[in-house]
């Protein structure tokens, strides 16, 4: 099996972060806080998406919205190689207040999360090359018009719905801390369900069950205090994990590369 090879790129423009990898590592399932767009380089991979299980190959196009549940499984030993960049959500609000010029802040994701299309697939490796490169003087211009040409092909209304007023507050609970350490009777006292009914309904709503998704948020909030300059020490017991090791487990499983790795890339 390939050794994992995963690389975080400087990115010339804000609110975008740029990465490409080549790997056979499976990943679990985890969320972003931002939107995911890239291209398969080489190989394919099966993951799970909020429209079922999807298969990529080389140069699709892949994407994922914020909170959006998914993974990533090589479909041979070889693995797959990609590039992604991912889009902070006050970045894309504001292009697609051009697009989309009747949908309310927010209301708005990509539609497909696989796609074969050789202009997108130009677009996107287009756009990740003017990111990631030394910046010229028309750099700007040529990353916002691919910015909103792709989001022109791939932003459509949000379809999906809200969970219910019960699932909507373990939710709410949680993001508001989630460093406490919330107890499976104690949010569902709280939201007025058994525990049992809770796990089900959040699961159904979520995609991952409470505790799952309480890991996912403290690793969000572990990648705000890195990019902070925080040491790993501090950020493992500041973000609610057992220790610096119980960090490194579930954030390489969920994003590919050490906390370390990731620590160093912000400097």
């Amino acid at each position: 099996m390939k050794h994992p090879s995963f690389q975080i790129l400087p990115s010339v423009y804000p609110g975008i972060e740029a990465m490409q990898a080549d790997s056979a590592l499976s990943f679990g399932r985890h969320t972003h806080l931002q939107f995911g767009l890239g291209v398969i380089d080489r190989g394919a991979q099966k993951s799970a998406s909020g429209r079922g299980i999807v298969e990529s190959g080389p140069g699709d196009t892949i994407t994922v919205n914020p909170g959006e549940v998914h993974d990533g499984i090589p479909l041979s030993e070889s693995g797959r190689a990609w590039r992604m960049l991912y889009l902070d959500p006050l970045l894309v609000d504001a292009l697609a207040a051009d697009v989309l010029c009747n949908s309310p802040e927010g209301a708005f994701e990509f539609h497909t999360p696989s796609i074969s299309d050789v202009r997108l697939r130009a677009l996107v490796r287009a756009l990740h090359s003017a990111t990631t490169t030394e910046p010229s003087p028309t750099s700007r211009l040529q990353i916002e018009e691919c910015l909103l040409l792709v989001i022109h092909l791939l932003l459509c209304p949000t379809t999906r719905p809200q969970p219910a007023p019960s699932i909507a507050s373990a939710l709410a609970m949680m993001n508001d801390d989630p460093t406490a350490p919330w107890s499976l009777a104690q949010l569902a006292q709280e939201v007025g369900m058994s525990r049992f009914q809770l796990v089900r309904q959040f699961s159904r709503a979520t995609g991952l069950t409470p505790h799952a998704y309480l890991l996912q948020r403290r690793l969000h909030h572990a990648r705000q205090l890195m990019r902070a300059g925080t040491s790993l020490v501090t950020v493992a017991a500041a973000s609610g994990f057992a220790d610096q090791s119980h960090l490194t487990r579930i954030f390489v499983r969920s994003f590919g590369i050490t906390p370390g790795a990731y620590l160093r890339a912000q400097r």
